[in-house]
């Protein structure tokens, strides 16, 4: 059911969406491989969807780190709500990750640990890509990691222009494969 809410939902705003199906639990797997969530106070997700990479993280976090769930799309918002608005430690914020430093500050928070992104880079405005990814290198603390993934090469540069070092890694095992990025300082 939920691959076919993500695909309705893909239909409606490609542009937006990115992908015609949800990640893979294999992508899930790469993109948390670099937290280490014994020391994770704070994580922030963008465009978390139905939930795959939350749910991987949930299932690793202490029962004191806060998740920051921020999606822009109202039905995924609301899916999201029905499978985690129950935990205390998780809150769902229906809005653009463009607003991340809005909701950081609204938590008491001047950092955060940790920023996962499941936004399409490649289909987003150019703009919109350079307000997120200057307003997540600057909340990131010093040794925090953004950690996005990507259909193409296309947008590895302007992960560069924002952090020195971006490791990458190829998932063939998702539909369409794709690229893990992790970036840090």
């Amino acid at each position: 059911m939920e691959w076919l809410s993500f695909f309705n939902q893909y239909i409606q705003g490609p542009r937006w969406i990115g992908a015609i199906a949800p990640s893979s639990k294999y992508l899930a797997a790469k993109m948390v491989k670099d937290i280490a969530f014994d020391r994770a106070s704070c994580i922030v997700e963008y465009g978390p969807g139905t939930g795959v990479f939350t749910e991987m993280m949930l299932a690793n976090i202490q029962s004191g780190t806060l998740l920051i769930l921020i999606e822009n799309n109202a039905r995924f918002c609301q899916l999201l709500r029905k499978k985690y608005g129950h935990l205390p430690n998780v809150h769902i914020i229906h809005n653009s990750a463009v607003h991340v430093d809005q909701h950081i500050r609204q938590y008491g928070l001047n950092k955060v640990d940790y920023i996962v992104s499941g936004l399409p880079f490649a289909s987003l405005p150019t703009e919109v890509s350079l307000d997120i990814l200057a307003k997540s290198r600057q909340y990131l603390k010093q040794d925090g990691k953004f950690i996005t993934f990507q259909y193409t090469l296309l947008k590895r540069g302007l992960l560069k222009q924002f952090f020195e070092n971006v490791s990458m890694t190829r998932v063939y095992r998702n539909l369409p494969p794709a690229y893990v990025f992790s970036c840090s300082r």
